[in-house]
């Protein structure tokens, strides 16, 4: 069961992709070949069908010339909400080379929690 929000959304991008593939002079059972699927399918995902999957989506945008905007769908730079939830959980202050090597010899460790490299008093990382 898709929300209100997701089909208006699957809805308003069929009609893009439909606007595209006419755009390009290109028939449905054509992109169906170039896409390696069927027209019917063709016809669901410019329906807005959310059983369409993702695979087929990615095929028919290559075929489109359109498959650089499927990775700008969830970009991270641009998630607001994201973003501001990361810079709530960023330290208020942040901890000298000094402290950390005092903190690793008291417990005993060699080696540091960001990937095992081994911490020199010089501030080298191995």
């Amino acid at each position: 069961m898709s929300s209100p929000k997701s089909k208006s959304a699957l809805a308003r991008l069929g009609r893009d992709m439909r606007a595209a593939r006419l755009r390009r002079n290109i028939a449905r059972a054509d992109l169906a070949v170039r896409a390696g699927t069927s027209a019917s399918t063709i016809v669901r995902l410019e329906s807005g069908d959310p059983g369409v999957g993702i695979g087929t989506l990615a095929d028919v945008l290559v075929a489109l010339g359109l498959i650089d905007r499927l990775a700008d769908l969830v970009d991270i730079r641009h998630d607001e909400l994201g973003l501001a939830l990361a810079a709530e959980k960023l330290p208020q202050r942040g901890r000298t080379f000094a402290s950390t090597l005092r903190r690793q010899k008291k417990k005993g460790e060699t080696k540091s929690a960001s990937g095992g490299a081994e911490v020199n008093p010089d501030g080298v990382a191995f």
